[in-house]
Protein backbone atom coordinates (compact mmCIF):
# COMPACT_ATOMS: atom_id res chain seq x y z
CA UNK A 1 0.00 0.00 0.00
CA UNK A 2 1.64 3.49 -0.99
CA UNK A 3 2.10 6.16 1.68
CA UNK A 4 -0.89 8.83 1.46
CA UNK A 5 -0.05 12.12 -0.08
CA UNK A 6 -0.37 15.45 2.19
CA UNK A 7 -1.77 17.85 0.48
CA UNK A 8 0.15 21.58 1.58
CA UNK A 9 -0.81 23.51 -1.23
CA UNK A 10 -4.22 25.13 0.03
CA UNK A 11 -5.72 26.43 -3.44
CA UNK A 12 -4.95 22.66 -4.48
CA UNK A 13 -6.73 21.29 -1.72
CA UNK A 14 -10.09 23.83 -1.60
CA UNK A 15 -9.82 22.25 -5.36
CA UNK A 16 -9.81 18.91 -4.29
CA UNK A 17 -12.60 19.81 -1.54
CA UNK A 18 -14.34 22.31 -1.86
CA UNK A 19 -16.41 22.34 1.23
CA UNK A 20 -13.73 23.48 3.05
CA UNK A 21 -14.29 27.11 1.90
CA UNK A 22 -18.47 26.43 1.88
CA UNK A 23 -20.63 28.34 3.84
CA UNK A 24 -22.13 25.03 5.54
CA UNK A 25 -24.11 26.07 8.92
CA UNK A 26 -25.05 22.48 9.88
CA UNK A 27 -24.59 18.98 9.19
CA UNK A 28 -27.42 16.77 9.27
CA UNK A 29 -26.72 12.58 9.87
CA UNK A 30 -29.62 10.71 8.92
CA UNK A 31 -28.97 6.93 10.64
CA UNK A 32 -29.82 4.37 7.49
CA UNK A 33 -28.43 1.32 10.08
CA UNK A 34 -30.49 -1.98 10.34
CA UNK A 35 -32.69 -0.65 12.71
CA UNK A 36 -33.09 2.49 11.59
CA UNK A 37 -34.00 1.36 7.91
CA UNK A 38 -36.57 -0.76 9.24
CA UNK A 39 -38.97 2.06 10.72
CA UNK A 40 -38.45 4.48 7.25
CA UNK A 41 -34.10 5.66 7.86
CA UNK A 42 -34.20 5.37 3.95
CA UNK A 43 -37.39 7.69 3.67
CA UNK A 44 -36.41 9.97 6.16
CA UNK A 45 -33.28 10.65 4.35
CA UNK A 46 -35.03 10.59 1.04
CA UNK A 47 -37.29 13.02 2.43
CA UNK A 48 -34.41 15.59 3.60
CA UNK A 49 -32.91 15.17 0.37
CA UNK A 50 -35.78 15.89 -2.02
CA UNK A 51 -36.79 19.46 0.69
CA UNK A 52 -33.28 20.61 0.93
CA UNK A 53 -32.42 20.67 -2.75
CA UNK A 54 -35.79 21.87 -3.34
CA UNK A 55 -34.89 25.00 -0.81
CA UNK A 56 -31.72 25.39 -2.56
CA UNK A 57 -29.98 24.45 0.98
CA UNK A 58 -28.39 21.08 0.59
CA UNK A 59 -24.61 21.47 -0.32
CA UNK A 60 -23.14 19.64 -3.00
CA UNK A 61 -22.27 19.57 -6.56
CA UNK A 62 -25.12 21.25 -9.53
CA UNK A 63 -24.44 18.40 -11.53
CA UNK A 64 -26.06 16.43 -8.94
CA UNK A 65 -29.31 18.97 -7.83
CA UNK A 66 -27.39 20.40 -5.06
CA UNK A 67 -26.09 23.87 -4.11
CA UNK A 68 -22.12 24.58 -3.95
CA UNK A 69 -22.72 27.47 -1.50
CA UNK A 70 -25.63 25.62 0.29
CA UNK A 71 -25.95 25.40 4.22
CA UNK A 72 -26.62 21.98 5.19
CA UNK A 73 -24.46 19.14 4.46
CA UNK A 74 -26.86 15.72 4.95
CA UNK A 75 -24.84 12.47 6.03
CA UNK A 76 -26.24 8.97 5.47
CA UNK A 77 -24.96 7.15 8.11
CA UNK A 78 -24.72 3.60 9.27
CA UNK A 79 -25.32 3.97 13.73
CA UNK A 80 -25.47 6.39 15.64
CA UNK A 81 -26.23 4.66 18.90
CA UNK A 82 -29.79 4.21 19.61
CA UNK A 83 -31.12 1.76 17.30
CA UNK A 84 -34.59 1.05 19.38
CA UNK A 85 -35.74 4.80 18.93
CA UNK A 86 -35.16 5.11 15.25
CA UNK A 87 -34.93 6.51 12.86
CA UNK A 88 -32.96 9.19 14.17
CA UNK A 89 -31.40 12.29 12.96
CA UNK A 90 -28.21 14.33 14.44
CA UNK A 91 -27.56 18.40 13.55
CA UNK A 92 -24.66 19.38 13.98
CA UNK A 93 -23.08 21.81 15.01
CA UNK A 94 -25.83 22.22 17.57
CA UNK A 95 -25.56 18.55 18.76
CA UNK A 96 -29.26 17.61 18.50
CA UNK A 97 -30.55 13.62 18.56
CA UNK A 98 -34.06 13.40 16.85
CA UNK A 99 -35.76 10.34 17.87
CA UNK A 100 -38.51 8.24 16.23
CA UNK A 101 -38.06 10.59 13.08
CA UNK A 102 -40.48 9.59 10.18
CA UNK A 103 -40.79 11.47 6.54
CA UNK A 104 -43.21 13.70 7.70
CA UNK A 105 -41.48 15.08 10.58
CA UNK A 106 -38.73 16.53 8.03
CA UNK A 107 -40.05 19.56 7.17
CA UNK A 108 -40.99 20.59 10.91
CA UNK A 109 -37.16 19.83 11.41
CA UNK A 110 -36.13 21.94 8.42
CA UNK A 111 -38.27 24.76 8.74
CA UNK A 112 -37.56 25.15 12.63
CA UNK A 113 -34.64 23.95 13.61
CA UNK A 114 -32.60 24.15 10.04
CA UNK A 115 -33.76 27.14 9.43
CA UNK A 116 -34.95 29.46 12.56
CA UNK A 117 -32.49 27.52 14.79
CA UNK A 118 -35.43 26.54 17.07
CA UNK A 119 -35.15 22.84 18.11
CA UNK A 120 -38.33 20.47 17.32
CA UNK A 121 -38.73 19.58 21.32
CA UNK A 122 -41.13 16.68 20.62
CA UNK A 123 -38.80 14.80 18.31
CA UNK A 124 -35.64 16.15 20.53
CA UNK A 125 -34.44 13.16 22.57
CA UNK A 126 -30.79 14.64 23.85
CA UNK A 127 -29.44 18.00 23.54
CA UNK A 128 -25.89 18.96 24.04
CA UNK A 129 -25.09 23.06 24.44
CA UNK A 130 -21.75 24.35 25.75
CA UNK A 131 -18.74 22.28 27.41
CA UNK A 132 -20.16 20.57 29.70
Amino acid sequence: MSEPKFIEDREKLEKLAPVSIAPVKRQVFVCNGKSCLAVGGAEVKAEFEKQLEAKNMRYGKASKGRNPAGEVVLTDCGSVGFCSVGAAVLVYPEGVWYAQVRAEDVSEIIEEHLEKGNVVERLALIEKFGDD
